[in-house]
């Protein structure tokens, strides 16, 4: 079914982002947010596992929709996560805990069709900082979207309160011929690289979009050296591409 809301129809590259996959259906999460009913509840997420491009999809939508978002680091608190949610929103962040949620709560609210994104909110369930999420969300009304690697979900559901005010969970998938044809249009496009050459790049990178940007990073500084433009399968040895495994040792005769 297509979507209504023409910037989910009309995802291009933009501001040096390539138009993924995950990238429309992160999109489409967030335009599910912002356009639900009355009394429905405001939450998202978004979950895959590493290397899939969910932070990437997180940028362009932001890109898109004006979004605040914060990326969770392992060293927050509470209070780091409010004070980067107000530096976001252009707010100072000052006070007890209770005073900047309620700068949170009132920044988000003043326009509550903006959404807020949390990066890597696995750190959050992780410290049991869900329920101040939960806070932010229940008095603002704003959009929310988590994301989080593959076992976010699970976790979510441990906490019953932030769990009955999810909408929707969306996975991110591995990338397919398509996603690696639009990086390598955006990372590589003065080179000419034949399908089979993409499909093979997609099967040794695992559809990870990251590893799909290094290959494809080799490939462009392999060109720099060899001066040649144009590449196929036959144009690398076995073993030329990046996996993400490290090198096996190599056993030496006695």
């Amino acid at each position: 079914m297509t979507n209504a809301n023409p910037e989910v129809n009309r995802v291009t590259s933009s501001g040096g982002l390539a138009a993924l996959k995950n990238v429309a259906r992160c999109l489409t999460l967030v335009e599910t947010l912002r356009t639900r009913g009355p009394h429905l509840p405001g939450l998202g997420v978004f979950h895959g596992y590493s290397g899939f491009g969910k932070t990437y999809a997180a940028l362009y939508v932001q890109n898109i929709t004006g979004a605040l978002r914060v990326e969770v680091g392992d060293s927050w608190t509470r209070k780091s996560l409010l004070q980067n949610i107000l530096r976001e929103a252009n707010q100072e962040p000052r006070g007890t805990i209770a005073h900047m949620t309620e700068c949170a709560i009132m920044a988000l609210g003043d326009d509550f069709n903006r959404p807020l994104i949390i990066d890597e909110a696995d750190k959050l369930a992780d410290k049991g900082m869900l329920e101040l999420v939960r806070e932010i969300h229940e008095h603002s009304q704003a959009p929310i979207v988590l994301i989080g690697e593959e076992q976010l979900p699970a976790k979510i559901l441990q906490v019953e309160r932030v769990h009955n005010r999810v909408l929707d969970w969306v996975p991110a998938e591995p990338c397919d011929h398509e996603d690696a044809r639009a990086l390598a249009d955006l990372f590589c496009p003065k080179l000419s690289i034949s399908d089979d050459l993409i499909d093979l790049l997609v099967q040794k990178s695992a559809g990870k979009a990251r590893r799909i940007h290094v290959n494809l990073n080799r490939i462009l500084e392999h060109s720099r050296r060899s001066g040649e433009d144009s590449f196929c399968v036959g144009s690398f040895e076995q073993g030329w591409f990046f996996t993400g495994e490290p090198p096996r040792r190599i056993r030496r005769a006695a």
